[in-house]
């Protein structure tokens, strides 16, 4: 939403906004209580869903935390509930331009330094897959398209 209301600062630059070019705003307004429950309920469950995340890798692919012989279990954790709770606040902000230009790409950098792609792409996997476990249908349609584009700016090989 901060992004739209950035893009609308400019685009109406010496006018009045018309009615569509305002939607977002009374969409924003009609979906803010789904988006805080889910916020909340984010909050909740964020150790939970790492943990859980955490043991459904370990136990396919073990090898995913190691990094040069060393486990890297916690530090995955670690970074895994940062991701948690930024998406928390783009799904509470509807604003997922803003988490991957302030956020994702910055971490994308680290990431692909560490060789970390495949694990980023199955975690993010996994999430969205306990996303579904966890949450109501409407809460998951708000959580899964930030961990997609998490899956898929942070998972990228190239």
């Amino acid at each position: 939403m901060l992004s739209q209301l950035d893009r609308l600062k400019f685009e109406v630059d010496g006018r009045y906004a018309t009615d569509a070019e305002l939607q977002f705003l009374v969409d924003y307004v009609q979906s803010f209580h789904l988006r805080s429950q889910t916020y909340i309920k984010l909050q909740e469950l964020e150790a939970i869903l790492v943990q859980q995340a955490y043991e459904k890798i370990r136990s396919d692919n073990p090898a995913l935390f190691n990094y040069k012989n060393a486990d890297i279990g916690a530090k995955w954790k670690q970074d895994t509930l940062r991701v948690l709770r930024y998406t928390a606040v783009a799904v509470l902000m509807n604003d997922p331009d803003t988490f991957k230009e302030r956020f994702l790409l910055w971490f994308q950098t680290i990431m692909k330094a560490f060789g970390a792609q495949q694990t980023c792409d199955v975690t993010y996997q996994v999430l969205q897959t306990l996303v579904k476990q966890h949450f109501s249908l409407p809460q998951s349609q708000l959580i899964c398209p930030i961990l997609e584009l998490t899956r898929q700016t942070l998972g990228a090989k190239s």
